[in-house]
């Protein structure tokens, strides 16, 4: 399916697109397009699929490599960093990092050095009319980060929040998420599966111990809080410890619209409709928020 142009279903004007590329344990790749008179550009969020099978995907939905000026990474972990990158990395692109995130992979040579740059935790302007209000939170060793995107076209704004792989979700991201018109977060497993799965008893307490992911439960209660105005889209769910038909089903009868995202197959365009700034509501942004770290935590990545 070819990138849409400013306007959906029915007419509604956009200012930008979501669609998610792939997400789950083997590799999570979105790209967030922004129409523009000279052409459509855009910025993908993570990179944890390898450099070719990213560029075949792009090109499926009319995109290529030059209409993307850079990558928002969440975190290290090889799912949503795949090491290819280093070495195919784009001439123009920058990516996006967390200060510690990219203390711990310039060390380890992780990242391409000359073309990264780092967030903590004040606003930043990866791309002309693209402002985003990062947030960290703990996710294994190293934490994660997860971010309010708010776009501006001609006068109209629109914003999306996107947070993955959370263990728990902190306060700051319910406030400062409040009101997005669309949110991506994940649904990662299903308790029960969980529980009864052959995984070892290690892996159950990484996961469900507040700081691996989200379950379903957590996911849903996260989304009522946060109260999204257009759509929502589920990230990361596990192949092993959920089932989509079961977690669309906690969902009937919302009043968002939902889109589940898988690990084979990318999901369709969301559209980020435009507000005006009066519509638009303003995200309370609390200093201190971006606690990365339990006390006592070492750094370290994963697989997932």
């Amino acid at each position: 399916m070819r990138h849409p142009d400013t306007e959906g279903a029915g007419g509604t004007k956009m200012v930008a697109w979501l669609r998610v590329l792939a997400s789950g344990s083997s590799g999570n790749c979105s790209v967030v397009v922004m129409p523009g008179t000279s052409g459509p550009r855009a910025v993908l969020i993570d990179a944890g699929l390898s450099p070719r099978r990213t560029e075949r995907l792009l090109s499926a939905c009319g995109l290529s490599l030059a209409n993307i000026s850079g990558v928002l990474l969440t975190h290290l972990d090889t799912d949503h960093w795949n090491s290819g990158w280093v070495s195919a990395w784009p001439r123009r692109w920058l990516l996006w990092l967390g200060d510690r995130h990219a203390a711990y992979a310039k060390r380890r040579r992780l990242i391409p050095l000359e073309a990264y740059r780092t967030f903590a935790d004040t606003p930043f302007e990866p791309e002309a009319h693209l402002r985003i209000i990062p947030l960290l939170a703990s996710h294994d060793e190293l934490g994660v980060a997860g971010f309010r995107m708010e776009v501006s076209r001609e006068g109209w704004l629109g914003s999306l929040g996107f947070a993955t792989d959370l263990g728990r979700v902190p306060q700051a991201f319910l406030d400062t998420l409040r009101g997005v018109d669309v949110l991506a977060i994940e649904s990662n497993y299903c308790p029960r599966m969980q529980m009864a799965s052959a995984r070892p008893w290690h892996v159950k307490q990484r996961i469900m111990g507040g700081h691996g992911h989200l379950s379903n439960e957590q996911a849903l209660e996260a989304i009522h809080a946060i109260a999204p105005r257009e759509h929502v889209v589920l990230l990361h769910l596990s192949r092993q410890c959920n089932d989509p038909g079961l977690v669309a089903s906690m969902h009937a009868g919302s009043d968002y619209a939902l889109t589940i995202s898988s690990q084979e197959t990318a999901t369709r365009w969301v559209g980020i409709p435009a507000k005006t700034a009066g519509e638009a509501p303003i995200p309370v942004v609390t200093r201190g928020q971006m606690e990365m770290f339990p006390a006592g935590m070492a750094g370290g990545i994963r697989g997932a």
